[in-house]
């Protein structure tokens, strides 16, 4: 199977400092993430932000279990990629982009290279699915953010 990529934008009614400071409380995200079931902090940066977790997530064919090494931009990036895991390669970001009157334009985006097995399991309409429920993280950084949580 190919990799599995895309990436979803959404207009969030904050600055984007708030936008990245809830996308950088990687620990928190399980709460507010559709696809993020756990956290565990394995180490932290020099300002105290994740710099490497082991993350299980809800794939919907399937929970994955990967470890992710994090890097930070402030305020207009973060970015992720796996040390190792369920599948051959995942690759992530977040981008953050000021608009007028203190909104954001944030893009959240992946690049999954399916293990053998799993990429049996993301034939046909599976894959679209699957690929609709990871992006919901933008969908939802933007619910978190405007609700001030």
């Amino acid at each position: 199977m190919a990799v599995l990529r895309g990436e979803r934008t959404v207009e969030v009614d904050a600055p984007v400092a708030r936008c990245f400071q809830i996308a950088a409380d990687v620990s928190s995200a399980p709460g507010w993430q559709p696809a993020l079931r756990s956290v565990e902090l394995l180490e932290a940066d020099g300002a105290g932000r994740a710099a490497r977790v082991r993350a299980s997530f809800d794939a919907k064919v399937r929970s994955l279990e990967e470890t992710l090494r994090f890097a930070y931009q402030e305020p207009g990036a973060i970015t992720f990629s796996q040390e190792r895991g369920d599948v051959r390669s995942l690759r992530g970001w977040w981008r953050f982009e000021e608009l007028p009157a203190g909104r954001t334009r944030a893009t959240y985006g992946l690049e999954v290279e399916p293990s053998r097995m799993l990429g049996m399991l993301l034939r046909g309409p599976a894959e679209a699915s699957v690929r609709e429920h990871l992006l919901g993280a933008a969908d939802a950084l933007k619910v978190r953010v405007e609700s001030g949580a």
